[in-house]
C-alpha cells in the first residue's frame, strides 16, 4: 500500500481547499491514501472565524470526486447543524466513507476548542478493502480511555490527525514529540496495528507547529518519518 504523507502549513482562511486539492492532483498516480493533518482545511486557531469558514459536506464535492483515484483523509471544521465539529474526514471511490468527530477537545493553557467545537461522542471502525480502520483526532489519543476502546475495535490501521505545538525544548529535541512518540508506539503494539501520524507545520498566532509525522509499525517501531518543522509531503511504502 502506499501512503502519502502530507505535512503541511495550513492558512486561517478557506485557501487550503485549493491547495489540499492541488497537491492531491500532483500525488494521486504514485498512491493508494494521502493523509492531511487535523483542521488542514481551516487552520487551527480559527474561533470565532468558525461561523465563516466551516465546512458543509456539500462543499467538499472536489474530494468526493478526486477520491475515485485515491483515498483521501482530511481534517476539518464542520458545520453539524447548529454546531461545530472538529472532524477527520476519510473520502473513497467518490463518496465519504466515514467522518469522526474530536470527542476530546481540550480546553487548557493554549488551547481552546471546547469554547468553540462540540465534541464527538463515539469511537467507530470501518471496513475498506478487507481492511478495519479507526480515525482519531489528536487530543483523543491522549486519554486511556480512547485505547480501550481501539483495543475493542481490533482495526489494522490507526490514522491520527494532528494539530501539536511544539513545546518543551531541550538539548535533545522536544519534550512534546517524545510524549507523542511513547503514546503512539504504545497504541500501535496495543492494538498490533499499523498507526499513521500526521501532524502539521507553520506558524499561527505564535503557536509553531512541529511536524514529525510517521509511521508506527504494529510492533511498535518507527519505519517512516517526516523531519521536525519542514513542509513536505512524501510517499512510502507500508
Amino acid at each position: 500500500m502506499r501512503v502519502t504523507l502530507a505535512q503541511i502549513s495550513p492558512r486561517l482562511n478557506r485557501s487550503n481547499l485549493g491547495e489540499v486539492i492541488d497537491i492531491v492532483n500532483k500525488f494521486k498516480g504514485g498512491s493508494d491514501l494521502i493523509i492531511f493533518p487535523e483542521l488542514s482545511l481551516n487552520g487551527y486557531l480559527l474561533q470565532d472565524k468558525l461561523y465563516e469558514d466551516a465546512y458543509s459536506i456539500e462543499e467538499l464535492s472536489a474530494l468526493k470526486t478526486l477520491s475515485y483515484d485515491i483515498d483521501i483523509v482530511v481534517g476539518a471544521a464542520m458545520r453539524d447543524e447548529k454546531v461545530f465539529r472538529n472532524a477527520a474526514l476519510y473520502f473513497s471511490r467518490g463518496e465519504l466513507v466515514s467522518q469522526h468527530y474530536k470527542v476530546h477537545l481540550p480546553n487548557y493553557g493554549m488551547f481552546e476548542e471546547a469554547r468553540y467545537f462540540e465534541a464527538g461522542e463515539v469511537f467507530e471502525s470501518f471496513t475498506l478493502r478487507d481492511k478495519k480502520i479507526s480515525m482519531l483526532v489528536c487530543e483523543d489519543l491522549w486519554h486511556e480511555s480512547v485505547h480501550k476502546d481501539l483495543i475493542k475495535e481490533n482495526p489494522d490501521l490507526i490514522i491520527a490527525l494532528v494539530a501539536s505545538p511544539a513545546r518543551g525544548f531541550t538539548d535533545d529535541g522536544l519534550e512534546i514529540e517524545d510524549q507523542w512518540l511513547s503514546i503512539i508506539k504504545t497504541v500501535a503494539k496495543e492494538c498490533a496495528a499499523k498507526l499513521i501520524f500526521v501532524n502539521r507545520v507553520g506558524f499561527e498566532d505564535g503557536l509553531g507547529f512541529w511536524g514529525g509525522s510517521c509511521v508506527v509499525g504494529s510492533d511498535g517501531t518507527i519505519g517512516e518519518k517526516l523531519p521536525r518543522y519542514e513542509k513536505i509531503v512524501k510517499t512510502f511504502n507500508i
